[in-house]
């Protein structure tokens, strides 16, 4: 039995690392980067394709937003390809590129799409379990003593600043 409570411990310790990659990757990747979209998206060519994308009925809503991930597929395996023939930095950087405009662009199309994605009774369940998982992944972050300990080195870093700023 205390195998078993020490692999659910490594399972739930693993589930939680990710999740927590996964939630600080919507909060300071997919905000920030569909932010900088929309700036981009003042030109008026952008601007006019924005509008036709926003008046797009559900299910071609649905179609556009899963777009991106099907693209950048193949990008992804090329990467893959790169790395696989000894050329690591170019692979990692090819997934990173894809990572950061996919990020972007689907920040920016969920922005553009939520109206018309929130018909599918789904994909509002979806969204509600998603925040609702936020919600408890950022509380126990923010619990952890390793949050507390980054806080602390981040309030000594301040005040050191300030100090030598003087």
């Amino acid at each position: 039995m205390r195998v078993f409570a020490w692999l659910w411990r490594g399972v739930r310790g693993a589930l939680f690392g990710l999740a927590v990659v996964v939630v600080l990757i919507e909060e300071f990747g997919w905000r920030p980067l569909s932010a900088w979209l929309a700036r981009i998206a003042q030109w008026p060519p952008l601007h006019w394709l924005e509008e036709q994308i926003r008046r797009l009925p559900a299910r071609w809503a649905l179609g556009l937003f899963l777009v991106p991930a099907v693209m950048l597929f193949p990008l992804k395996l090329a990467a893959l390809g790169l790395i696989h023939r000894g050329h690591a930095a170019s692979g990692l950087a090819l997934i990173l590129g894809a990572k950061v405009l996919g990020t972007a662009v689907v920040g920016r199309l969920f922005v553009l799409l939520e109206p018309q994605l929130m018909q599918f009774a789904w994909f509002v369940w979806l969204l509600d379990w998603w925040h609702s998982t936020k919600r408890k992944v950022n509380l126990a972050l923010r619990a952890s003593t390793l949050w507390r300990g980054f806080r602390s080195i981040r309030r000594r870093w301040r005040a050191w600043v300030r100090r030598t700023a003087r």
